[in-house]
């Protein structure tokens, strides 16, 4: 009989066979293990001390240009402290403060004096530093209208706001942002008594349909651009040239804009090729971007932003006014989106009447039906069927029409 005691219980065993099997080999099994890990950490550390210096990390705060230039030519600095300092100053070019609603000035770290147009800033060290003649020559009514809003405010801590402060460190000079809160614009064109512009979003475009308050077609508009190969900040500048252009033709048609709820259209995201992963996580950036970028210039620019959900729009734009129009299915999705917007449904042409299911069931079921039953390429609607001639019905001959796609609407027939 053997035992062993520790600090809250005993345990026995009646012979050593028990012990050894239900003790021993448990316990040298978890100590190899560890013991396994503990080797793992420390060659996984040995890698990593080797490869110091070495290896250049993905994301690099100053560059990695400039990080590179430390290993490359003896003779690009004077010494290794010379470019230490270099590479120290350009990783630490940027401070941003957020403010503080309780702090007299809207922040505790920066105190901007509205007479003199100073800047002071508190160091950690206690300094007071002060940069003189700073004027902000696009919202500088703002940034005095919230800091004099704030020094007169009596209860801080419900009604103050905060003031945020950004420097800039480029060698020479500095650049200074103040960021405030924003009223909305008191005006915005929220009226669709002359129509509406609808918006379908596109990776590499957007299409625009400048729609009638009848919900008839005014005209159709393609706004291409490419962000392939471009970084995040490339594509967020592009996308925003797109968004001004867009807003200015609302606002030359006196009308407000209609675009889809992005959050629930990420089946458009898809992709039948590549990294199915990857190429959703770029559209829903790019999408995003897109919608946040209209959203921003519209509210500067007083336009009113209609969302819409995107249940069908692509569907029932290309069964029903891609042909008829003369348009791109793009483009006919956006006209469906602005049509939407007017309030208008859009019900199935009579020549798909005999393939929508039941007669009764809702208009986005029966879209949901006939993309199911007809699901061909896009160029093939061209030719399928004409909107205006239902009487003469589907065409299941088309020569452009696939072997799988002709026996899928000869069951139909």
């Amino acid at each position: 009989m053997g035992s062993l005691t520790k600090k809250k219980e005993t345990l026995i065993w009646l012979n050593s066979y028990l012990f050894e099997h239900q003790y021993l080999e448990i316990r040298i099994k978890q100590l190899k293990a560890k013991i396994g890990r503990l080797e793992h950490r420390l060659f996984r550390l040995e890698q990593k001390r080797f490869n110091r210096g070495k290896h250049i990390p993905s994301v690099v705060f100053g560059g990695k240009k400039l990080f590179k230039s430390q290993f490359t030519k003896k003779d690009s600095y004077s010494s290794h402290e010379e470019w230490k300092s270099l590479y120290i100053q350009k990783r630490n070019k940027r401070i941003l403060i957020s403010g503080r609603k309780d702090a007299g000035s809207g922040n505790f770290v920066f105190s901007y004096n509205l007479e003199k147009k100073e800047l002071s800033m508190r160091s950690t060290r206690g300094n007071i530093v002060t940069f003189p003649n700073v004027v902000f020559p696009y919202g500088q009514e703002r940034v005095d209208k919230a800091i004099l809003n704030q020094t007169s405010c009596k209860n801080k801590k419900e009604f103050g706001k905060p003031i945020s402060w950004s420097i800039e460190g480029y060698g020479g000079y500095f650049i200074i942002k103040c960021l405030v809160d924003v009223e909305n614009k008191e005006y915005i064109n929220f009226s669709t008594s002359d129509g509406v512009i609808g918006v379908d979003l596109n990776v590499d475009h957007f299409a625009i349909a400048n729609v009638k308050k009848d919900g008839n077609l005014l005209g159709t508009e393609k706004a291409s651009f490419s962000l392939k190969g471009k970084s995040s900040g490339q594509s967020v500048k592009i996308i925003e040239q797109e968004a001004i252009a867009l807003v200015d033709y609302a606002v030359q048609n006196n009308k407000p804009i209609v675009i889809e709820d992005i959050d629930t259209s990420l089946s458009k995201t898809g992709d039948a090729y590549g990294n199915k992963n990857a190429i959703r996580s770029k559209s829903v950036f790019a999408y995003r971007k897109m919608s946040n970028a209209i959203l921003n210039r519209a509210e500067k620019m007083g336009v009113e932003v209609i969302i819409v959900h995107p249940a069908f729009t692509s569907i029932s734009g290309k069964m029903k006014y891609m042909r008829k129009l003369g348009i791109s299915i793009h483009q006919s999705a956006a006209f469906t989106i602005g049509r939407r917007g007017l309030g208008y449904k859009e019900k199935a042409p009579k020549v798909l009447k005999d393939y929508v299911g039941k007669k009764d069931a809702h208009h986005w079921k029966k879209w949901s039906t006939l993309n199911k039953r007809i699901k061909i390429s896009t160029n093939a609607f061209y030719e399928l069927y004409n909107v205006n001639k239902p009487f003469k019905g589907i065409n299941t001959k088309l020569p452009s029409l696939r072997e799988n796609e002709r026996k899928l609407l000869s069951k139909l027939a």
